[in-house]
């Protein structure tokens, strides 16, 4: 008997998981198939976290993919490092734990790398399409707005996420780097037909 399948999710912190709880549900995602990682509470650094847990995550995703269908979202601030840096963290991270890297035409497993941070990406999600290129990845926004502010936007944000994940759309021009990758990892990691 085939078990049901399961999207693994890695977050640093709160506003990252409502932000892809709110993507994935909209995208058809019944919320018992998200299996998210308990967040590491606020204990040191979010991206250190990650980056720790990542390899686990990895190998429990392949190993259960073999049996029953099972993706991955892992989801790191850049902030001031550079988004390939940190996508070599993770693949070093594999590689102690004797892993091959992501295989990009194998592995159901994206990995979501807003530089500085989410709320870049929430802001540029939100903005109108001429505002869109206002926003800089070099320039951290986090503080410009109360938490409740940012929670308030969130699901907005997911839902031009989504927009932008769907077949043959036309993306905005100069659209922000890291955010780019990210919508060429998401089709990895969602179910076939999603």
């Amino acid at each position: 008997m085939s078990s049901r399948s399961e999207i693994l999710i890695l977050v640093e912190d709160n506003r990252q998981k409502l932000f892809i709880r709110r993507f994935l549900l909209r995208v058809g995602i019944d919320k018992r198939q998200m299996i998210f990682a308990a967040i590491s509470g606020g204990h040191g650094s979010g991206k250190q976290w990650v980056r720790n847990q990542f390899a686990d995550q990895v190998r429990k995703c392949r190993q259960r993919n073999k049996r029953a269908s099972t993706s991955m979202f892992a989801v790191m601030d850049a902030d001031e490092l550079t988004v390939a840096r940190c996508l070599g963290d993770l693949d070093d991270e594999l590689i102690k734990t004797s892993q091959e890297r992501v295989d990009k035409n194998h592995d159901r497993v994206a990995r979501l790398i807003p530089k500085r941070n989410i709320e870049t990406w929430i802001l540029c999600l939100t903005s109108h399409k001429d505002a869109q290129s206002q926003w800089s990845e070099e320039r951290n926004y986090k503080d410009s707005k109360r938490a409740e502010e940012w929670d308030q936007l969130t699901p907005q944000a997911s839902e031009t996420l989504y927009a932008w994940t769907r077949p043959a759309v036309a993306l905005p021009e100069n659209l922000l780097d890291s955010l780019l990758l990210g919508l060429q990892e998401i089709p990895r990691a969602l179910p076939v037909g999603q």
